[in-house]
């Protein structure tokens, strides 16, 4: 099997997967790294969402062929050491997890979206198309807002 090198939360990694094999089964099975959750498997639900050099991508539907040299950041490498990132920071104090399952997507998309835009509108927040089966919707905008405001 090819191997493919690239970084993971600031480690470089070397792993032995055909050049198909979607990254987030890299990053489950082979790496340990059970952040980003497995959901739909088809780029719909979102729950696996993370960042490829620092832009939100759906890990299932990325081969790990596409990533050599790349930057890859799942919710395991949002915080600094223990500080959290200020989103992170929001979503507790939102008390925004309900199940918690699609909380590491959402998290991931969220600080995407304050990358490109520092006050997002109702319409750029309601832009994130991660599925969350409990509704926590309100307050998922809510902690973006409070992030938007302290970032």
């Amino acid at each position: 099997m090819p191997e493919h090198t690239f970084t993971v939360n600031g480690e470089s990694v070397t792993v032995d997967a055909p050049a198909d094999l979607p990254l987030l089964w890299v990053l489950r099975d082979l790496l340990g790294i059970r952040g980003p959750k497995y959901g739909c498997g088809i780029d719909v639900c979102k729950a696996c969402t993370s960042h490829l050099d620092g832009e939100a991508v759906n890990p299932c539907v990325v081969p790990v062929g596409e990533v050599a040299g790349r930057e890859v950041t799942t919710i395991e490498g949002l915080a600094d050491g223990d500080t959290l990132h200020p989103v992170q920071e929001a979503w507790l104090e939102q008390d925004v997890a309900q199940c918690g399952f699609c909380q590491p997507g959402q998290i991931m998309a969220a600080v995407a979206l304050l990358r490109r835009t520092s006050e997002p509108t109702d319409a750029d927040i309601d832009a994130i198309a991660n599925v969350c089966r409990c509704g926590t919707y309100f307050r998922i905008r809510e902690a973006i807002k409070a992030a938007a405001a302290r970032m």
